[in-house]
């Protein structure tokens, strides 16, 4: 990774630092062998917020560790560079938490956020449905008000990270047939009745991360396991991935640079015609571009964090910045491929790995495609 990063404290230099001391002690040794059975490496999260990496950008009063959120996305960055799926958790993590931090009641937030965010209990978000991933407002699970006050929940959500791993699902529900003011918030503990999840789907890349279908068969929940007001949702979910938009991204930064560092270092040790073959101008302008991409990605993600910790508005920043970072993961993931040349198409080197893993987060937290088309609603408004 690179040596120097502009952070605004030495403790943030320091949380940077002890994030990839732990990534590379604790994570880098078992990611191949992990990513090939497809394990997840639950215990990595207990670690990780023990070490209060979990709860950065979340306030100390609930148990957070109050940093700015540029902070927070640059140990991210620091995680996916040794292993891309545990960022990705941990992004998804703090997903999952960010309803009961702005919504919910003191009491939900007394009880459960010190929990999250200190790693005893790992979250999962469940908002995308089979027919209603980019388009949230045409979802289908509901949940119907019982005489006690509470819920009965039914549906079943797709796509959910740490599906059937989680302790705690944040679930975004139907209340009314409206279709944007009639979506509510609820937290489901994984243990409820009526609660299952269907065997984890069987992925290209991030095979460390288990996804899959999660059900609810008339779930009951108890009237103060719903998050804020009802009809409050959609608006909660849009709100929370706008800060999940800019976790992917820092996670496709470090994903990037991770593979920009492996294709220099086997393009300087790697001989062609009697030199190095970073030094036949084909490839080193090839490795250029693929430094350049990722500083701007970088550059992209952490100007945006920043409007975020000003208090502006950053939904087109994080918009641009997810789709800037992912598009060039992809890209600079490719490439590298190409650096190692028939090397790069076996198991025998990562870079075959890291590629695949990019192309999901292009995907994921709002396809790429809907990233333009929200880009250009904003600028179509200003």
């Amino acid at each position: 990774m690179p040596a120097e990063r502009l952070l605004p404290s030495d403790e943030a230099r320091e949380l940077v630092e002890l994030a990839s001391t732990i990534a590379e002690k604790e994570l880098e040794p078992r990611v191949v062998e992990w990513e090939e059975a497809g394990r997840f490496p639950r215990d990595a999260f207990t670690v990780l917020g023990q070490a209060g990496l979990l709860s950065l950008p979340y306030p100390e009063e609930v148990g957070g560790g109050g940093q700015p959120f540029e902070v927070y996305l640059q140990v991210l960055e620091e995680i996916a560079y040794r292993w891309a799926a545990v960022a990705v958790g941990i992004s998804v993590h703090a997903l999952s938490c960010y309803p009961l931090a702005i919504a919910g009641s003191p009491a939900q937030r007394e009880t459960l956020l010190p929990r999250l965010l200190g790693g005893d209990l790992l979250g999962a978000y469940c908002l995308s449905e089979t027919h209603a991933g980019s388009d949230p407002s045409a979802m289908r699970t509901r949940a119907t008000a019982t005489t006690d006050g509470g819920f009965l929940l039914a549906g079943t959500k797709a796509w959910v990270t740490h599906g059937g791993a989680a302790d705690f699902y944040t679930v975004f529900a139907r209340t009314s047939d409206d279709r944007s003011s009639g979506i509510s918030c609820f937290v489901a503990d994984a243990t409820s009745d009526g609660l299952t999840t269907q065997p984890p789907e069987r992925k290209m890349g991030l095979r460390g991360s288990p996804t899959a279908i999660v059900n609810f068969s008339d779930v009951r929940l108890p009237a103060d396991r719903l998050v804020g007001q009802p009809g409050q949702g959609l608006s909660i979910a849009l709100s929370a991935l706008d800060s999940g938009r800019l976790g992917i991204a820092a996670t496709a930064v470090g994903l990037a640079q991770r593979a920009l560092d492996d294709a220099v270092a086997y393009a300087r040790q790697r001989t062609s015609f009697g030199k190095p073959i970073i030094e036949h101008q084909g490839l080193g302008f090839l490795l250029a571009d693929m430094a350049a991409a990722v500083e701007s990605a970088r550059a992209t993600t952490l100007a945006a964090a920043r409007r975020r910790d000003a208090g502006l508005p950053f939904s087109r920043q994080a918009s641009i910045a997810k789709l800037v970072a992912t598009d060039a993961a992809m890209k600079v993931t490719e490439d590298a491929v190409q650096v190692f040349g028939g090397a790069g198409y076996t198991h025998d080197y990562p870079v075959e790995r890291y590629m695949r893993e990019a192309k999901v987060m292009q995907i994921f937290e709002g396809t790429n495609q809907i990233q333009r088309l929200v880009i250009s609603r904003h600028l179509a408004r200003s």
